[in-house]
């Protein structure tokens, strides 16, 4: 185990966080679609903002909602029910867990998923919202990625491990093992990758004045207010403009929007400075049943204007062959229409 050193910190700490949680065993309780996992287990580990061990947090929670452990859950994290009668209520542990993380913190997690959860669980209990909009925090899986391979993959915690050859001194799969374990990977890492931040958006933005949009060393990222609907995000200007985000200037797109398939928008346009940019969009539905806008935007090379060209005339005939398919299945219904009235 590491030496936690004790000290008081007047700069921003690093509140590495997993969680361990249950769900039903059935899927039939009504609860199951407001609750879908209830938080069993919060494990953490405070680092300082030099990224020196500081402190650390674990707590077992008496589960309200879900009395027998899922299958998958005993068999993943080791746990019996008996053991978690033994915790505390999720309110008083989330109040300790607040008091603990201070008032000067970012949350880092392995995956996008625990920041979620817990404020799923909190809201369940009507608890104070960690926030009023999106939560910025680090990724740590994703930061492996940015800074060993290839941007793009997601590894297991354990790989992370043996790839870094970081000594294993406690099992895996319990929250506070893997949140120490996470640590020890952010404590690897270079200064430089911890700006590619990422971002909860169980709370969407309020209103357009609110709205994300920040560049990382490589692209843009726009984060939008709720919409009503899909067709409503897509006539909003902002959402479909296309203005380089390295020098602010209105480009006129090479590739207008299209869709491969109604969930992934794509364009292309051209900056007289910086050349050939990549917009993508990715409708998203929100935990209030409304839609809200993840716009990703980056420069790339003419091979791949190309390939997103290739991609668009692939779609242009999916769309052709559908509606020649629709019009065919129409034409037969109407030539079967008479054969059918005069056998009546």
């Amino acid at each position: 185990m590491a030496l936690f050193i004790k000290r008081r910190e007047s700069t921003m700490n690093y509140i590495i966080m997993d969680l361990e949680w249950n769900q039903s065993s059935t899927g039939r309780e009504e609860v199951s679609r407001v609750l879908p996992f209830e938080i069993i287990e919060i494990g953490a580990i405070k680092l300082n903002s030099e990224r020196k061990m500081v402190d650390e947090f674990s707590e077992l929670i008496r589960p309200k909602v879900y009395h027998s452990m899922h299958h998958v859950t005993r068999k993943l994290i080791h746990l019996q029910m008996e053991q978690l009668e033994h915790g505390r209520p999720f309110p008083e542990v989330m109040e300790q867990f607040r008091a603990w993380c201070g008032d000067d913190y970012i949350f880092c997690t392995w995956g996008p998923l625990d920041l979620t959860e817990l404020q799923r669980n909190i809201r369940y209990y009507e608890l104070e919202p960690l926030a009023d909009g999106p939560i910025r925090f680090l990724d740590v899986q994703k930061l492996f990625s940015i800074a060993y391979e290839d941007r793009k993959s997601r590894r297991t915690l354990e790989y992370a491990i043996d790839f870094l050859s970081v000594e294993k001194d406690i099992p895996f799969h319990r929250a506070f093992s893997d949140a120490y374990y996470t640590a020890k990977i952010l404590s690897c890492m270079e200064e430089s990758v911890l700006g590619n931040y990422s971002f909860d958006v169980f709370h969407l933005p309020r209103d357009e004045a609110s709205e994300i949009y920040v560049t990382f060393d490589t692209y843009a990222k726009y984060i939008s207010r709720a919409f009503g609907d899909k067709a409503e995000a897509l006539e909003d200007k902002k959402v479909m403009s296309t203005k380089c985000y390295l020098c602010d200037r209105k480009l006129r797109r090479k590739i207008d929007w299209f869709t491969p398939n109604g969930k992934h928008y794509y364009s292309v346009s051209y900056c007289d400075r910086h050349g050939f940019m990549k917009a993508k969009i990715r409708i998203r539905k929100a935990e209030d049943g409304s839609v809200y806008i993840v716009k990703t935007e980056k420069f790339i090379t003419e091979a791949e204007l190309e390939a997103i060209r290739g991609k668009q005339d692939k779609a242009r005939l999916q769309r052709k062959g559908k509606r020649i398919s629709k019009n065919r299945n129409r034409q037969a219904r109407n030539e079967a229409a008479p054969a059918d009235a005069a056998s009546s």
